[in-house]
């Protein structure tokens, strides 16, 4: 029983380490300039045609696109030099672009698309911390997403990955890894534990 609740402990506090992760910016933080944060977020877009004239690309360094109707990712956002954070949570993307020239990039959340792969355009981003890939059909976790650097939480909850790569050692500096409802193995979810004994892992 004391084992029992010693893992339960773990749990809710690896959940409440994560919380937060992959939320909006608190109301504190949204004290920045006008025209800094674009909101197009259930909107049915198919595209950005219409909603260039918000796209400056000097000062814009956070758009929301969740729950849309995209299918290509917006060429509009890719002369976003300063862009630290986007989201496309909910759209029909299956593919990602040339991404290099997103160099202050930080935050891409991609939740509830339709890659089947994880995108190596991922790979061009040198300052991203956080990746959201959950409630797609990825299948298989590539060795360059762990050991790509700088990475701190790393969503993949809910979609058909069953094994990580062999070599975990990239991701010991992560905060959390969110891994929940996959149909991972005990013996397999034991070693990711070991293998990262300092990380915020919710299964």
């Amino acid at each position: 029983m004391c084992g029992r609740l010693a893992r339960l402990a773990l749990a809710t506090a690896a959940l409440a380490a994560v919380q937060g992760c992959f939320d909006e910016p608190t109301p504190a933080y949204k004290t920045v300039p006008e025209g800094a944060r674009v909101y197009l977020q259930d909107k049915s877009l198919k595209n950005l045609a219409a909603h260039r004239d918000a796209l400056k690309a000097d000062l814009v360094d956070y758009v929301n696109l969740d729950r849309n109707e995209i299918e290509v990712f917006p060429q509009e956002l890719l002369a976003l030099s300063g862009l630290k954070w986007l989201r496309l949570n909910g759209n029909r993307l299956s593919s990602l672009p040339d991404l290099s020239g997103l160099v202050a990039l930080r935050r891409i959340y991609l939740r509830a698309n339709r890659f089947s792969e994880i995108p190596e355009a991922l790979k061009d981003l040198p300052s991203l911390t956080d990746v959201d890939l959950s409630q797609n059909p990825v299948e298989a976790v590539p060795q360059w997403l762990v050991d790509k650097k700088g990475l701190e939480n790393v969503s993949l909850s809910e979609t058909n990955v069953t094994k990580l790569p062999d070599s975990l050692d990239g991701w010991k500096t992560l905060v959390s890894l969110q891994l929940g409802g996959l149909k991972m193995s005990a013996a397999e979810m034991a070693r990711i534990r070991a293998a990262l004994p300092k990380v915020a892992i919710v299964f």
